[in-house]
């Protein structure tokens, strides 16, 4: 007697009664194997489930309430945005990660010598193959991601879209465009030139304005009252540690959004 649980499926039965190539039939071998230990039907079937439910709840869109076949709004270019925002993010994350292997954030330097930080940028633009080229992606993909999700933002709120039931989209769209901004704030500063210094001085007396909190502010963010190393190493952990992980996350769950409740039309 065979103690190994009998396949209520057949599936080996059904793969034989089919014509299919080699590359199928090992990719349906794996699916098999892996939801026979990570019950992956089972977890699509909850998915599918969940997304009706929540689709029932919807209203009805502009085009299902007066029978619109013309879907022409949909390919828009204000439409794309939200789109051409999430490729700009990636294209920047991902040169990022390049650039990672040859910056060094250190404030200090050789007596009368630029700081390390610097010195690794100037590398990084002067020396290294294609450096100029990697450096220029990262900062163009920056630049049109902060100009997308701002024009994004404001094709959400011209064509209505952040009303019932998309007030939470709004709110986490609000929240990615705040930390775009942190984002591209903290980059900046990561050269360590005159242009990040003297920006990095505006930030520490903005943060030391604030009522109250200013001086504690600044010593989170910035690490005193005046830049400094530590001040380097803040915005470079905010930079590539904190923000990537908290904003793609956001990301995911405003694109889950999206596809559970459609995109909304023009009213």
């Amino acid at each position: 007697m065979s103690l190994e649980k009998k396949d209520e499926h057949d599936h080996k039965g059904w793969m034989e009664e089919r014509d299919l190539t080699v590359l199928e039939e090992r990719y349906l071998t794996l699916l098999m194997w892996l939801d026979k230990r990570l019950r992956l039907v089972d977890y699509l079937e909850l998915l599918e489930d969940l997304y009706y439910k929540v689709n029932m709840q919807m209203p009805k869109s502009h085009t299902e309430q007066y029978g619109l076949d013309n879907k022409f709004w949909y390919w828009y270019p204000l439409y794309a945005l939200g789109s051409f925002s999430t490729i700009a993010y990636l294209v920047a994350a991902v040169s990022g990660a390049l650039l990672g292997f040859y910056y060094a954030p250190a404030a200090a330097g050789a007596s009368g010598d630029p700081t390390v930080a610097f010195e690794s940028l100037r590398y990084i633009m002067q020396d290294l193959n294609f450096g100029y080229m990697l450096r220029s992606i990262h900062r163009w993909s920056a630049q049109v991601m902060t100009a997308a999700v701002f024009l994004h933002m404001l094709r959400v709120y011209f064509t209505g879209a952040y009303k019932e039931p998309r007030e939470l989209n709004w709110i986490i769209g609000i929240v990615l465009i705040s930390l775009t901004m942190v984002f591209g704030y903290s980059g900046y500063l990561l050269p360590w030139n005159q242009l990040s210094y003297w920006a990095g001085q505006i930030g520490v007396e903005m943060a030391l304005s604030i009522p109250l909190a200013g001086e504690w502010t600044a010593q989170l963010l910035f690490g005193g009252f005046t830049l400094t190393q530590a001040t380097l190493q803040r915005m470079y952990i905010l930079h590539v540690f904190f923000l990537p992980f908290i904003v793609t996350g956001l990301i995911a769950v405003h694109i889950g959004i999206v596809w559970m409740q459609g995109i909304a039309e023009p009213h």
